[in-house]
This record gives C-alpha cells, structure tokens and sequence, in this order.
C-alpha cells in the first residue's frame, strides 16, 4: 500500500522540476455498444463514453489536489473503430460520436480510431481506411491509429502502401493548420493495447471493460539528477537515472490507483515513459546533452539514449509491478525544446532519428517533412521504421507531417503539447517501384518461439 509520504519527497520535483502526471486515460471496451444497426451503434458508444468517462476530468483533478501533483491531461482510449463497425459500417458515424461525447465529458482527446492490419486487409478494414482522413480531419478530439506490421507476423507492405496515401490526403485536408490531422494519426509496428499516451492510445481486445492507465513523465527530474554527478561514470549515471525513475514511476502508480478507486474502474498500467514538452527544463535532448553528447544528433547520441531508455525502464519494474504501455524515453521532436534546437543547429538529421529509434520507445514522432513529398516515400519511410520494431521486438510508430506548402527551413507550429516542428530534409530518391511491388516482408526468424 503506497502512504502519501512517499509522495513528500518529490514536492521539489513537481515544483521545481517540471514533474508531472502527462495523463490520465480511461480505457473503454465497445464491443457491448455494437447495435443493429450503424446508427444504434454510434449513439451507444455515444452514451458509453458519457456514462463511464463522465466523472473522469472532475476525479482526476480532485486527485491532483489531494496529492498536489499536475495531472496535465484527462483522456479515453477505445477498441479499434474498425471492429466495432465492422458489421454495420458507419464509421463516420463512430467518429462523431466519440468527438461528441468527449466533448461533453471535457476530456482532451479520444483514441482509438484504429485498426489492426499486421496481417492482412479485409473488406471491411478497407472501408474504415477509406474513411480516415474524413474522420480525423472534421473532428477535434478524435485521434486514430494503424498496426502495419509486427514481429510476429511481419509487414504488411499493402497496408503500409495505403497509410502513405492517407497521410498524404490528411495533410492536404488540414492544410489551413499546417498539416495538423496527421499529428493525430501514428502507424505501428508492434502496437500496444495498454498504451495511454495519444495519438496512437487504443484498448486493446484483450483489456477489461473500463480500465485507468496512467502516463508519468519527468524529463526536468532527470536532468536535475544528472547534473548533480557531473564527471561521475556512465554506470553511475545509469544508476542516478534507475533510482530517479523509481519515484516517479511511485507517483504514477499511487495516481492510477487512486483514480481507479474512485472511478471504480480497474487499475491497469503505469507506463513511465519520459514524454518531453516544449517547456524549457523538460526535455530528452538535454538530458543526453548532459550525459555529455555535445549536440543531439552527434556522436554518442545513440549510446547515451540505449543508456536512458534502458535505465528507466529498470527503475520503473522495481516501483512497480503494473508497468506497462511503451515506457522508455520519447524522442518527438516538434514536443521537444532541445531537440528542436538540434534540428535547427543542423546536428539532427531524419536519419539519425532513425537510428535513435532502435534503442528508445516509439519512433520517428511529430516529424515534419516537405509538403511535396511523395505517398511512397512516406510509405518507405513507415516501411523502414516498422523493419527496426520488426526485427529488434520493439514497438516502433512513425507521426509524420508533410507540410503542405512547407520546405526545408520552415516551420509549423501547433502550440500547446504539439509545439513546433522545423520541416526536415527526407531523402526522396525514389521508392515507387519498391511500394508497388506490396505483399508482405516476412516474420524474422526469432519471431517462432511458440
């Protein structure tokens, strides 16, 4: 039973060092909510959402007063969309009324506006691809997400083909702000069903009926740490960084607990991923800076990230034994003060970015690239991402903006969270000939452990 006084250790931390609690995200099952027909079905997952998620904004924040730590967002993730309509269609019609209902209940965003393609596409799963960048461009809240591709089953080069396409056609919707609909839009390899963090939070088929997951991050906690053994050793380093993420993950799961409890919801995960902002003091591409990479994207970047990642995750199991989600260190570069820096400093390049990605959480995140680059050059580049998850067992996703009317040295900017993202160079030499060829990359070999 954690006691509020393992809370009182971390008052400087949350008051000084930007720690807080990024979200709060109610997972909700739908399959109950499937009606007779399209329009049954939406106003069910209408009424569900309210009737579940209605306390959810006003709870979370009387536990944030209790115990006087930020809770930055409230959020509800729900089962792939795709499967929900799957018998009725209507899709559109499910994506307005999630818009609605989480407006009604106040929450920030709504994910799980998704579908699960690893594999293969059926006719159905068509349909709803047809419908995703009507459904995310006309709604505010509604975010979504696609798995192409998996460790276990390989990658599903069609559906990786069509998701290019997609991006490309949200962007051209969206272009009055900059592109914005793809920055709620992530595609997966090795997605997780317990992920709260959006845009790419979805329930999973194998998760309860109402379950809380909760987000920590503390990127200023870190750093502060770190600098306080400046010359010390990097298994030094690695340990400051296991025994920082302890606690923060102890605030996370005392959180989740709490908000669980009240909402008589169950307890699901703490994932303690170190998500940064574009606040000064909260960001990963200071904290490897401290370790002592010179700029981000120089030499010893990678080493120094494999460092973090696996540093937090180790300090994270020890807090508690519900992590979950991602859980790692983020690396989105329009979300990150320093890192944008970097891009700017023109020591972070796409293809160091890649490389980070083989040893952090996630992927090539809130990327801006030129709005004239092609469907299958996206593609390629989801395609490439998704090898790295593939082949290491990891959970790898790409959040690409081509910004309409953008290039190399521009910027767009979508304030809060999403902060600024500088537009980077993409080496588009050519990949049409390889996305048209489809089909599948199959499974490594390590992927038949069964």
């Amino acid at each position: 039973m954690l006691q509020k006084s393992e809370i009182y250790e971390t008052v400087r931390m949350i008051e000084e060092q930007n720690l807080d609690v990024r979200t709060v995200t109610l997972a909700l099952s739908l399959f109950d909510c499937i009606g007779s027909d399209k329009k049954k079905t939406a106003q069910n997952v209408y009424e569900k959402i309210c009737q579940k998620a209605g306390r959810l904004v006003e709870t979370a924040e009387a536990v944030a007063a209790t115990y006087g730590i930020p809770i930055v967002n409230k959020r509800v993730s729900v089962s792939p969309v795709s499967l929900i309509g799957a018998a009725s269609g209507g899709y559109l019609e499910l994506a307005a009324a999630m818009d609605r209902a989480a407006k009604a209940v106040g929450i920030d965003f709504i994910g799980g506006y998704s579908a699960l393609l690893q594999k293969g596409v059926t006719a159905y799963e068509a349909a709803f691809l047809d419908t995703l960048p009507e459904a995310l461009s006309k709604t505010d809240k509604v975010c979504g997400s696609v798995n192409v591709a998996s460790s276990k089953t390989g990658i599903n080069m069609d559906a990786v083909a069509r998701m290019g396409v997609i991006v490309k056609e949200l962007a051209r919707l969206t272009a009055g702000a900059d592109g914005f609909g793809c920055a709620k839009l992530v595609i997966f390899c090795n997605a997780v069903e317990d992920n709260p963090f959006m845009a790419g939070a979805f329930t999973g088929p194998g998760e309860g009926d109402a379950v809380v997951n909760v987000g920590v991050s503390g990127p200023g906690v870190v750093l502060e740490a770190i600098k306080k053994h400046r010359g010390a050793g990097l298994d030094v380093i690695a340990e400051v960084i296991k025994k920082t993420a302890f606690k923060i993950t102890r605030v996370g799961q005392l959180i989740a607990a709490e908000t669980a409890g009240r909402l008589g919801a169950s307890f699901g995960i703490v994932d303690l991923s170190l998500a940064p902002t574009p606040k000064v003091g909260d960001s990963v591409a200071h904290i490897l800076e401290e370790m002592g990479v010179g700029t981000v994207g120089g030499v010893g970047t990678t080493a120094c990230l494999a460092i973090l990642n696996d540093a937090v995750k180790k300090g994270g199991v020890m807090a508690s034994s519900s992590v979950g989600g991602l859980s790692g260190a983020f690396i989105p570069v329009s979300e990150d003060a320093g890192m944008i820096d970097a891009v700017r400093a023109g020591a972070l390049s796409l293809d160091k970015l890649e490389a980070m990605t083989s040893v952090c959480s996630v992927g090539l995140d809130m990327i801006a690239v030129p709005g004239d680059t092609s469907a299958a050059a996206l593609s390629a580049l989801i395609a490439d991402e998704c090898a790295i998850g593939m082949i290491n067992n990891k959970t790898t996703a790409v959040r690409v903006i081509p910004a309409p009317g953008k290039g190399v040295g521009d910027s767009v900017t979508f304030g809060g969270l999403f902060g600024t993202a500088p537009v980077m160079a993409i080496k588009d030499f050519g990949a049409q000939a390889l996305i048209d060829r489809g089909g599948r990359i199959p499974a490594p070999i390590h992927s038949l452990k069964n």
